[in-house]
């Protein structure tokens, strides 16, 4: 006699969160302060308005630029705002930090804006292994965000999770 396999896992009502499909959609490029640098310590203002003037802008089109300066040398902050100037309106986005600060300030305005409506009194298992590299400060806001609503919170894969939340059901007693 035969035995049917049955799949519970696609049977079941748990809805898969997949953090690394919210991966920034524009490439990233970088801007390195330190590359206009005097002796690598001070940027001078007359020099730097000369390098941006002759600097190709049209590089940085539809992408995220990464504005940083990897010298351990103090930044005037006019510098940050003649760069998004000379940005805006090419890159799709300027952003003051390097890779890593970016994704986590990535992540946490997409946690920040998800639709918590479908997320209501549902079991939710959040994706762990991804081809990207989400960061863990994703994993830490989602699971803030979606506690108050969730059914529960599950990290992995929807065949072997790791339980992290289970809302509590309050037991009534009958009083005779």
């Amino acid at each position: 006699m035969a035995v049917e396999l049955v799949n519970r896992v696609a049977k079941s009502k748990v809805l898969t969160l997949k953090l690394e499909d919210y991966w920034p959609k524009a490439e990233m490029s970088h801007f390195d302060l330190k590359d206009y640098l005097f002796m690598e310590l001070i940027l001078k203002e007359k020099d730097f308005r000369a390098a941006l003037k002759e600097h190709d802008w049209e590089q940085y089109r539809n992408k995220t630029l990464l504005v940083y300066c990897s010298a351990d040398a103090i930044i005037p902050t006019w510098a940050y705002m003649l760069v998004a100037g000379k940005a805006a309106g090419i890159a799709s986005e300027v952003f003051m930090g390097e890779a890593d600060e970016y994704i986590r300030r990535h992540f946490g305005k997409v946690v920040g804006e998800l639709d918590l409506e479908a997320y209501e009194n549902q079991r939710v298992v959040i994706k762990g292994c991804s081809e990207k590299p989400v960061p863990d400060s994703a994993y830490l806001d989602v699971t803030a965000r979606l506690q108050p609503v969730a059914k529960s919170i599950m990290f992995g894969e929807p065949c072997s999770v790791v339980p992290v939340y289970k809302k509590s059901v309050v037991k009534r007693s009958v009083t005779s």
